[in-house]
């Protein structure tokens, strides 16, 4: 008879460590992809291309060059921030907590200009979000 050194919780704690892991990496993927979207999304406003839609019956009616270089700077924060998330770092995914947030309350508030679009990176920032505050990693993901 073998007696193997693995329990079942400690199998148990090894798939909740990956699963942890995994969650760490999405989070920190999508992050770079929301700050690389919205940086480019930033470029456009500020450039004020003509991909914006421009209406004058909204309530948060902003200037696009102003709404460029906010999602400018949140696109940059959020490509910092997911670069510490790869380490597993704790003030990342707290950053990246906030960082999400601001770029889902800047993009509902930018609804208007460009609503589809607007509508994805809620939903992408939404899953960062969940993504950070569900796992529990021990260790950094390198």
């Amino acid at each position: 008879m073998t007696h193997s050194t693995h329990t079942p919780s400690a199998e148990r704690h090894t798939a909740k460590q990956q699963w942890a892991e995994g969650l760490m990496v999405f989070a920190a993927v999508s992050l770079m992809l929301a700050g690389l979207l919205d940086i480019f999304r930033g470029i456009m406003g500020i450039a004020e291309d003509d991909i914006f839609v421009s209406t004058r019956d909204y309530v948060f009616a902003f200037d696009l060059t102003g709404w460029g270089w906010t999602h400018l700077a949140l696109g940059a924060v959020a490509v910092i921030v997911s670069l510490g998330l790869f380490t597993g770092a704790m003030w990342a995914r707290v950053l990246g907590v906030a960082i999400a947030a601001l770029i889902v309350i800047a993009n509902f508030l930018s609804l208007p200009y460009y609503p589809v679009w607007s509508v994805v990176m809620i939903a992408f920032s939404a899953f960062v979000i969940w993504a950070l505050c569900v796992a529990k990693p021990d260790r950094s993901l390198r």
